[in-house]
């Protein structure tokens, strides 16, 4: 039963808490200065980037913007926290320079607003390399409640159905993000510079082949009837290859009806992407050039080969080795 008041206890404050924001809000549309009106805010810089070239820009006037993370007021002056794409920084804020006003509105915003600062960048007596704010804009009211900074984001559920607010709160999840998008970028370059086209190809089958594994079902009303989502990327690109598309590859999502734990399917990635890459090689005519490969199975269990007739013409090889077992599959070749 005690238990039980507190929680309601906690539930009242949240909502009052969540009521403050929304009033706030409807008195800044009330006084016209409705902030999600505003749709364009110029940045010179990131956080990230003053830091590092804070000897060439010290002095000078900079505009970044992002969330406001922490503040702390103390009278006159004021610091806050702004955390942008590449990190955070430190901004001072001072009455007198900002204005009676301007500064009384600062006082009112709450952690997590999204705020756009101009002012000159230089470095406090503890030796922080911070922005002294001239001119401050909020640019977006943020109307719900940031966990609290010392704990952080630590329930695994809210992280995964909530992944803007651990993108927010954990710095590591997104450079994850990050990183991820560079990598498939360079694999893309690395494809495109070898002569590789990157091709999309049908998501929903009328069978899922192409790996063993179970597919999800749906139904295709217009059509009235049913279907699988893909659960490899093989088949598709193998049928480019006989079109005459000497080299493809893709990189998409395959949806396969199986456990949710780690570690992953083999040649899956736990977000369901699958890179699959199928050709035929540009070679000088010497038999058994090994091919790039790809799908289900990954690395090690498929050589591609390619091997020349008696009358010049190619063929493509596939040597599947599962247990010890070599299987040739033929591919149709190309003239």
């Amino acid at each position: 039963m005690g238990e039980q008041k507190v929680q309601n206890g906690q539930e009242q404050d949240l909502g009052q808490l969540l009521k403050v924001r929304r009033d706030k809000l409807a008195e800044l549309q009330a006084k016209g200065q409705d902030p999600f009106r505003l749709t364009k805010y110029d940045v010179t810089h990131h956080s990230q980037e003053i830091k590092d070239s804070f000897e060439e820009l010290e002095g000078k006037t900079v505009t970044i913007a992002g969330r406001m993370m922490s503040k702390r007021i103390m009278g006159k002056a004021s610091f806050c926290n702004v955390q942008d794409l590449q990190g955070n920084i430190q901004c001072y804020v001072a009455r007198d320079v900002l204005g009676q006003e301007p500064y009384q509105d600062f006082k009112k915003y709450d952690i997590g607003d999204i705020i756009g600062v101009r002012g000159e960048v230089f470095r406090t007596k503890t030796g922080e390399i911070s922005i002294h704010a001239a001119e401050i804009t909020l640019l977006s009211k943020s109307l719900q409640i940031l966990p609290e900074k010392f704990h952080g984001l630590t329930n695994t559920d809210v992280r995964y159905r909530q992944r803007y607010t651990d993108l927010i709160m954990n710095s590591e999840v997104k450079d994850t993000f990050i990183k991820r998008s560079r990598i498939l970028s360079s694999i893309r370059r690395y494809l495109d510079s070898q002569g590789f086209l990157e091709v999309e190809t049908p998501m929903l089958v009328a069978n899922a082949g192409g790996a063993a594994a179970r597919p999800f079902e749906t139904h295709f009303n217009a059509l009235d009837e049913d279907f699988k989502l893909r659960i490899s990327l093989e088949l598709y690109l193998k049928r480019l290859i006989v079109g005459g598309l000497e080299r493809v590859y893709e990189i998409g999502r395959v949806f396969r009806n199986g456990g949710t734990g780690y570690p992953p399917q083999s040649g899956v990635y736990p977000d369901g992407t699958l890179p699959g890459v199928y050709g035929l090689p540009r070679h000088d005519g010497s038999d058994g050039e090994p091919l790039p490969h790809g799908g289900p199975g990954g690395p090690g269990n498929h050589e591609d080969r390619v091997q020349r007739r008696g009358d010049g013409s190619r063929k493509a090889l596939r040597a599947h080795h599962y247990g010890g077992r070599g299987e040739e599959v033929f591919r149709r070749g190309l003239e």
